[in-house]
């Protein structure tokens, strides 16, 4: 590795935690200032949460979405188109399907629950 690899890696690791510390940092002292005022600090709390399994249930419609971009990619390729815009344009059109249809199914999960 040379140097300007390293300088890189180092640059964007330390900004995504500046990005993380300052958001951690800043939502504590407004809290923190809430509490002091006697205001009540539920006011953060108000949305729902997503649950563990709604979190993999959207990396998984990604994933396969992802998946079959790739395989469109490749018979685009076998048809005659070039390969950086077969793979690329399926990849980021099904990865973006998957996205849309877990929209969808977590819409009517919880319609299901109320």
């Amino acid at each position: 590795m040379d140097a300007t690899t390293v300088l890189v890696n180092l640059i964007i690791f330390s900004t995504l935690f500046g990005i993380v510390y300052m958001f951690l940092t800043s939502r504590n002292k407004e809290r923190l200032a809430l509490i002091e005022k006697g205001a009540d600090a539920t006011v953060f709390n108000s949305g729902k949460k997503f649950s563990f399994a709604e979190g993999i249930m959207n990396l998984a419609l990604l994933a396969i979405g992802i998946g079959i971009g790739v395989l469109v990619g490749a018979s685009l390729e076998q048809s005659g188109m070039a390969s950086e815009v077969a793979f690329t344009s399926s990849i980021f059109i099904f990865g973006g399907v998957g996205l849309m249809t877990s929209i969808f199914v977590n819409r009517k999960l919880i319609k299901k629950e109320d």
